[in-house]
């Protein structure tokens, strides 16, 4: 169990799965920077923040909703959860988290909508058996299924995080393709950092020094 000043940002689960010196660089580092990708996603969660509350027949919509678990160490805000009608007077969380691009092979947005899931059910006393995505590039919404899979994923990649920032360190920076999409790049530089270890890992061999 965590206390308040542990929490971290659900948004770091994120950060992590794209690259652990990303997320070290934002969390440990207090490093950012915004590009296209990160002002359009911006912009989009803003928007949506903005509506404020609605209600359409036996769905009551909340936009910007804070969250918060003691359990997984996490604190953010929803940009929507839906709350269907259930039994007569009973409403049932449905977290819908949108997202600038289209969906991606890995699992690091269905875990952000996990992470906001089991924030609810912390808060509400509540079991949320699924959510949804919705991508602004397809402007289509896939439901996500938080079956013990993505849970058990989940919790691993919070208490990951909160290792990571923890230790304190850095990871060395790795180039990949993915790096091209990255706001930070001026600021990690891959390719140079790689040069310069690789330059002096041959000094080392050839000179026989540490």
């Amino acid at each position: 169990m965590f206390v308040e000043d542990e929490l971290i940002p659900i948004s770091a689960l994120q950060h992590l799965f794209f690259c652990e010196r990303q997320c070290a660089l934002i969390h440990i580092e207090q490093t950012w920077n915004e590009n296209l990708f990160t002002a359009e996603g911006r912009i989009m969660h803003e928007r949506t923040h903005e509506q404020g509350q609605e209600s359409r027949g036996k769905v009551r919509i909340e936009r910007g909703l804070s969250l918060r678990s003691l359990r997984l160490g996490l604190i953010g805000k929803a940009d929507v959860v839906e709350f269907h009608r259930e039994e007569g007077v009973r409403w049932q969380p449905f977290p819908v988290e949108y997202k600038r691009g289209k969906p991606k092979a890995d699992d690091c947005d269905k875990v952000q909508l996990c992470a906001q899931a089991m924030c609810l059910e912390e808060m509400l006393t509540v079991s949320i058996t699924e959510g949804a995505l919705f991508y602004g590039k397809t402007r289509h919404r896939f439901n996500v299924v938080f079956d013990e899979k993505l849970r058990k994923k989940t919790e691993e990649t919070a208490m990951r995080v909160h290792e990571l920032i923890a230790s304190g360190v850095t990871p060395k920076p790795v180039y990949e393709k993915r790096c091209k999409s990255c706001s930070l790049m001026g600021q990690c530089l891959p390719q140079a950092m790689q040069k310069r270890r690789s330059v002096k890992s041959y000094l080392t061999r050839m000179t026989g020094t540490s």
